[in-house]
């Protein structure tokens, strides 16, 4: 049985990888996940404000040492929190490298597509197999428009392929309005991968001291349908590798997602709760599924319950969407 696929490019003993997280700030961490049965790792981000603070002294175009920006950039970790610095960072990719013998994918997040996006060339010096972009920005300037975010975008995927050889792959957010067109324009600049979603972290208010308050909590499979709505939309549309992240907490959840169409499927949180050997738990459910339903490879299974062939998507969407809505009296009847 052959459990194998392709990511970006790069060969995978199965599909189930280690997505980017604080289980890879040192190389022992990385060899426990590659022991626990991770097929490849994504390493933690390094942060734009990491990289601009060092080489322009500014975060977000600001100089943290000028008291009117004082409470702006007061919420931001100073340069010694962070696990690495950005040189530190690219040694760390190496010794990682040297540790593992399965993929290294290093990760940028950020909220531009500026100069500082050439420590990416560092990073493939450094040894990374790939990179992974990860655009985390919530869009709070009600000036900037849909299509002015979607072609910055772009034209970051068109610089940074320009400028590497390793692939490349970007961390989609679900909120863009039109998915579909944003992927396939991606697509056309030869993007290698994407990464199907971001989980943007809405803010609690603290009663207590009527203040916003960050909250972070671990992905459950609730979080799976819309993930598998859109790697069911996009297989066999974009020529990029599809990874589902997100909501996939067991075994079924990641066959879900490679039926819906995704190459590969990363894991954080269920990591977080379980500890490296889930990974494992995640290969072995996948083979008895295919034993059980005599499919002899991966390939056999990616994209069964797509939308590849289908000639209107968007309509199928929409009876499912009326029969939900008309099915709910019967069912709690």
């Amino acid at each position: 049985m052959d459990l194998s696929t392709t990511y970006l490019g790069l060969p995978l003993a199965h599909p189930f990888m280690a997505g980017a997280s604080p289980l890879v700030h040192n190389a022992v961490g990385a060899r426990e996940l590659e022991d626990g049965g991770a097929s490849a790792i994504v390493l933690h981000s390094l942060f734009e404000e990491q990289v601009t603070l060092r080489d322009r002294g500014h975060i977000h175009h600001r100089d943290p040492l000028d008291p009117q920006f004082a409470t702006i950039l007061a919420r931001f970790p100073a340069a010694d929190e962070y696990p690495l610095t950005p040189d530190a960072y690219l040694e760390h990719i190496r010794l990682v490298r040297a540790a593992v013998h399965i993929p290294v994918i290093g990760s940028l997040n950020g909220t531009t597509s500026e100069a500082w996006m050439r420590v990416a060339a560092d990073i493939e010096a450094a040894g990374a197999d790939a990179l992974e972009i990860n655009m985390y920005d919530v869009i709070s300037d009600a000036r900037r428009s849909a299509i002015a975010v979607e072609s910055d975008l772009r034209n970051m995927v068109i610089e940074l392929k320009r400028l590497l050889r390793i692939p490349v792959a970007v961390k989609l957010s679900p909120y863009f309005t039109a998915l579909g067109n944003l992927a396939r324009r991606l697509d056309e600049v030869h993007v290698d991968g994407l990464i199907l979603f971001n989980r943007f972290y809405q803010p609690d208010i603290d009663l207590d001291t009527l203040t916003i308050e960050p909250r972070l909590e671990l992905s459950t499979s609730a979080e799976l349908p819309l993930r598998l709505q859109w790697a069911a939309l996009l297989r066999g549309r974009i020529r990029a590798s599809l990874a589902v992240t997100g909501g996939v907490a067991e075994p079924a959840d990641g066959i879900k997602a490679l039926l819906a169409g995704a190459d590969a499927v990363q894991q954080v949180s269920a990591v977080l709760r379980h500890g490296p050997h889930c990974f494992a738990n995640m290969r072995d459910g996948l083979a008895r599924f295919m034993e059980e339903r005599h499919l002899d490879s991966v390939s056999r299974l990616k994209g069964v319950a797509s939308f590849a062939w289908s000639e209107d998507p968007a309509a199928f969407q929409r009876a499912s969407y009326i029969r939900t809505l008309h099915a709910w009296p019967a069912s709690h009847a």
